[in-house]
């Protein structure tokens, strides 16, 4: 009896692989969530990672798997941001890559925007956009302002300066990532900083100029608490790239200042940005945590005068 054939149907896989690491993420997780589901560009997968929470995450989490199928969730004991994501990468399946962190707030045309570009620019193998800074309370702070060209973003790169490019906010060409190996576990609390470095030796990057993403500040992240570590990573991630590149050693790299923000200067920071943008709430606001945690600066007098006074 002549056996009928098998119909082999094309699997379809999606345009964007979203990668998302959660660790005690419950606070916010809820919120940013929704902005990546609710997207006008849809034809993604959501890769959320459950990296070892202790809080409510993975209940959060479990319910919005539930209710989209695009959510692939895996739950397992704490590895870290950089082995996280490199897991992540292990199960993806889209020609894109996009990052999203679980404190964050992406708009809604941000998918659509940065695949429009890649699609129409096949040289360039990542591209971010300018982000607003919110406080942890979800205030805006004030618009942050990064190069939008490749020649700059590398530039400062180079030069040891980090935030050219926000990783919650970049989109990733898939074959590009796997071409370099993902990113260097060695490298953990700078990883960002060191795939783009080396994503810049085998292609373009960019940043758009429209904000798509509101990036949450924190006094306890990374960028703060351990500031001088991961100005110290950053740094041989520099100098490693000179050396591929076959460059002379750098003679100064930005060391990232002689001493840890304290609380008070950070919130003061906080103030006289959003002072600048015109945010004079969120000014005031910081403004007097900075004077709370330091009530004998002068410099937290000023800034709260200013604030106040809303100049």
């Amino acid at each position: 009896m002549e056996a009928k054939p098998r119909w082999r149907f094309p699997v379809m896989l999606p345009k964007i692989s979203v990668l998302m690491s959660v660790y005690n993420g419950s606070s916010y997780l809820h919120e940013s969530v929704e902005t990546i589901i609710n997207q006008t560009f849809t034809d993604f997968e959501f890769i959320i990672i459950n990296d070892g929470s202790t809080d409510k995450s993975e209940s959060i989490l479990q319910k919005f798997q539930k209710r989209d199928k695009r959510i692939q969730l895996i739950s397992r004991g704490n590895k870290g941001l950089t082995a996280t994501l490199n897991e992540g990468l292990g199960y993806a399946q889209g020609q894109y890559i996009a990052r999203m962190d679980a404190d964050d707030i992406a708009f809604p045309d941000r998918f659509a925007k940065q695949v429009e570009f890649l699609d129409q620019n096949p040289d360039y193998v990542a591209v971010g956009s300018r982000v607003l800074l919110i406080d942890p309370e979800g205030l805006s702070i004030c618009p942050f302002a990064q190069q939008t060209s490749h020649e700059e973003i590398d530039n400062e790169h180079m030069a040891g300066h980090g935030g050219s490019i926000v990783h919650p906010a970049v989109m990733l060409r898939r074959s590009a990532v796997q071409r370099i190996n993902g990113y260097r576990e060695e490298m953990q609390i700078a990883e960002d900083f060191d795939l783009f470095l080396r994503l810049a030796e085998i292609g373009r990057l960019a940043n758009l100029p429209d904000i798509l993403l509101k990036y949450r500040m924190h006094p306890e992240s990374i960028g703060h608490s351990h500031r001088l570590e991961q100005k110290r990573i950053a740094n041989l991630a520099v100098m490693d790239a000179h050396r591929r590149r076959k460059l002379a050693p750098p003679t100064k790299i930005d060391s990232g200042g002689e001493h840890q923000s304290s609380l008070s200067e950070l919130h003061r920071k906080w103030a006289w940005w959003a002072l600048g943008a015109g945010n004079v709430a969120t000014a005031r606001k910081h403004a007097l945590l900075a004077l709370t945690k330091k009530p004998v600066s002068s410099q937290s007098w000023k800034v709260l005068a200013c604030a106040m006074r809303g100049y």
